[in-house]
């Protein structure tokens, strides 16, 4: 069997996320994938079944899970390279893709310590340490790092302070990654991604949790609602996305990609002067 000509590496392979689309896209297109999620078993069975798909343990906020995903990794791209494994004829990563994230709302004052912390080591600490631990198969390769990142890293969007804030600072990173790795042949995209109809809200809890101190009980019933979106028809589904991230990818782009509902507004937005996005930022009102 000759293997698969490009290699990906995919975060947050979940059944009904972007990146079991992306996995299913690239499989398609002839890729070695590697499928990683911190709970194999959520990786759904119709990707897993597919001929050159390898499914990796990898949670994102483990040091020594991320470490042990490379060395499987690398292992598994020796032993598939011409030569049976020869380590002169290593071929490397062409494409990672830092996708899992995490996201949790409410209001800042209701916020805990720990919650904002943990939404970071996914959204943020975790990228750095997937990139920097395959970043030798990168370079080997002169390959492509893509960060997934969101339009409310961008935007102010009341009661998901820390989630945009988590994206904001994976934005200016992966930005300042680009000119960092460029001189080592390897091309960085920052995706900026609207709305997508995902699984990604399943995972978060029907109504917010507010102390019986909160400021905000009085809207109580309007922040629940944030929780259970109105897809609008300019939300893609999960496939058509990654068809379309995927043929940004093979197709050069680099730098900062607006994929997703509402991201050509929002980069429309994001070239406004402050006071106008504020004005056009979505509020609550106590």
């Amino acid at each position: 069997m000759v293997p698969p000509k490009k290699s990906v590496l995919i975060t947050g392979c979940s059944a009904g996320g972007i990146g079991a689309a992306l996995a299913f896209s690239f499989q398609k297109r002839g890729f070695l994938v590697f499928a990683t999620t911190r709970n194999t078993a959520k990786i759904p069975t119709t990707l897993t079944s597919l001929p050159n798909v390898v499914v990796v343990q990898l949670d994102v906020t483990s040091q020594s899970s991320v470490d042990a995903a490379a060395q499987s990794v690398r292992t598994t791209l020796l032993s598939s390279s011409e030569g049976g494994g020869n380590k002169e004829n290593e071929i490397g990563l062409d494409i990672l893709i830092n996708n899992s994230g995490l996201g949790s709302w409410g209001p800042i004052l209701d916020t805990s310590i720990d919650d904002a912390k943990a939404q970071f080591d996914v959204n943020f600490f975790g990228v750095i340490r997937v990139t920097q631990a395959f970043a030798d198969l990168l370079v080997k390769a002169k390959g492509t790092l893509i960060n997934t990142s969101s339009l409310s890293g961008i935007m102010w969007e009341p009661y998901k302070s820390i989630y945009g804030a988590s994206k904001a600072a994976l934005t200016q990173a992966s930005e300042t990654w680009r000119l960092e790795l460029e001189p080592l042949g390897v091309r960085v995209v920052t995706l900026n991604v609207g709305q997508v109809k995902s699984e990604f809200f399943s995972d978060l809890p029907t109504e917010m949790k507010l102390p019986g101190t909160s400021y905000y009980l009085p809207v109580k019933e309007r922040l629940d609602r944030m929780l259970r979106p109105d897809w609008s028809t300019r939300a893609p589904d999960t496939t058509a996305f990654a068809e379309q991230v995927v043929g940004d990818i093979l197709g050069g782009k680099t730098g900062l990609v607006w994929r997703g509902g509402y991201s050509t507004m929002a980069k429309f937005f994001h070239l406004l002067p402050t006071w106008l996005m504020v004005g056009f930022s979505p509020r609550l009102y106590i």
